[in-house]
């Protein structure tokens, strides 16, 4: 396995000669056990390539657009950028990002319902003209610093709505409205933008409501003169394919008769989650144990173990990068790391907790794990758009250190997709690791 200093912020690991993603775990784990034994992340780029060919074998009208907030790690933007996905980004920071790895200011999409002056006006400056807006004092502010921009209408839908308390979006009752007075402030709105919520359980009629509101939108502003030409369908894409299918079910018979080909119209979606959350793994020390006596509901009892429960600490907790568990989002049972044995593959009742010893900081409420001991090591996987790179005040490090890895088979799928990689390649640098 070579190490390959792609920039100065981050290292690919070129997999070679038959190693394995496990094996980049195990040898930093390794490491760790030498040091502090700090968390740290392992991202797979390969697995973007491979979402991307899903992503364009199943869904082919849908043009990608990455929203940044998901995951701002610079390997995934110059990664994503290279196979030609637009970004969605919600702030000037995020611009900047996308900016500095060369994609088009047309491929880009400002978001976020409460933008700052500071921002428009970064969006103007650098000739970005598609914005989102979503009421008239956000128009209001639009027309004044950014005169020239491209509005995409955000439209509220049932299923977003059911899933928040906050009211995000306009109306179709007040888009009308709203059009009228982008038509009178000599703005123009090119089209429309909404969001389904992955916790949709009937996406037929989410996208069947959805699309219906929209196309009325979309009549409206042709009445009024706009030239509307872009529907954003916008993010709720888990990563599973299985998923992605249901999606496409959902939309195509939709599309085809409100949105055609033949309509000019471009159609967007903004797969976040289906990019990067299988693309890396969180690896988390035990830093503290406990033991307690519980008894647990008989059905659910283990002949052996059912007095025994444990709650285990470790190093982070949703502090870190479990923060979107505050947010309302489970996170899956971990795996044991392969060097924690059980003589008699025995499993007890445990809770996963993180080191600030805030009742909010539980991880996980209950799962079945191998009786652990300090020191050993939990894998959460799918963690790509948890905020891994972002450093949070309250976690127990500044910032996850992020070890970035690649086959040498995804790598030349890599290159023949484009993704050449070919400012970095110059000052490749050979590092040895041992598997």
């Amino acid at each position: 396995m070579k190490g390959l200093a792609d920039k100065p912020n981050y290292i690919i690991e070129l997999l070679e000669g038959g190693v394995t993603l496990e094996d980049v775990i195990d040898g930093h784990i390794c490491e760790q056990a030498l040091v502090e034994k700090s968390a740290f992340v392992v991202g797979d780029l390969g697995a973007l390539m491979r979402q991307h060919v899903c992503w364009q074998s199943t869904v082919p009208q849908l043009q990608p657009y990455f929203p940044v907030r998901c995951n701002s790690s610079p390997a995934v933007i110059e990664v994503l950028a290279s196979l030609g996905l637009g970004f969605v980004c919600t702030n000037k920071a995020e611009v900047s990002l996308v900016l500095e790895h060369d994609v088009p200011p047309e491929n880009i999409i400002l978001s976020g319902v409460c933008k700052q002056l500071a921002h428009i006006k970064h969006a103007a400056k650098n000739n970005i003209e598609h914005l989102v807006c979503e009421n008239e004092a956000e128009l209001s502010k639009v027309a004044r610093l950014h005169p020239s921009a491209k509005l995409l209408l955000l439209l509220t839908t049932e299923a977003h709505a059911a899933e928040t308390s906050m009211a995000f979006g306009s109306s179709l009752k007040s888009c009308r409205h709203l059009l009228e007075a982008a038509k009178e402030l000599g703005v123009q709105v090119v089209g429309v933008t909404f969001h389904i919520p992955s916790s949709c359980q009937d996406l037929q009629q989410a996208y069947t409501h959805a699309l219906s509101d929209a196309r009325c939108v979309f009549d409206m502003g042709m009445d009024l003169g706009f030239n509307m030409n872009i529907l954003d369908i916008g993010g709720g894409f888990t990563g599973s394919e299985f998923q992605l299918r249901q999606v496409q079910s959902a939309i195509k018979p939709m599309l085809d008769a409100y949105f055609p080909p033949l309509s000019g119209v471009q159609v967007l979606a903004q797969p976040g989650n289906f990019y990067v959350a299988s693309a890396f793994s969180l690896a988390v020390n035990v830093i503290a144990k406990k033991v307690v006596a519980r008894c647990w509901d008989i059905l659910s009892q283990d002949e052996n173990n059912e007095d025994t429960e444990f709650l285990y600490y470790m190093n982070e907790g949703v502090y870190g990068p479990f923060s979107h568990k505050l947010l309302g989002n489970s996170i899956s049972a971990p795996s044991v790391h392969k060097h924690v044995l059980s003589a008699d593959g025995a499993a007890y009742p445990s809770s996963l907790w993180g080191p600030s010893l805030d009742q909010l900081d539980q991880v996980v409420e209950r799962c079945l794990l191998p009786e652990l001991s300090v020191g050993d090591w939990l894998l959460f996987s799918n963690m790509g758009a948890c905020g891994l790179e972002e450093p949070s005040c309250l976690s127990s490090s500044p910032q996850l250190p992020v070890y970035y890895t690649v086959s040498t088979h995804d790598w030349y799928e890599m290159q023949e997709a484009g993704v050449a990689l070919d400012s970095a390649m110059k000052n490749f640098s050979m590092v040895q690791y041992s598997a």
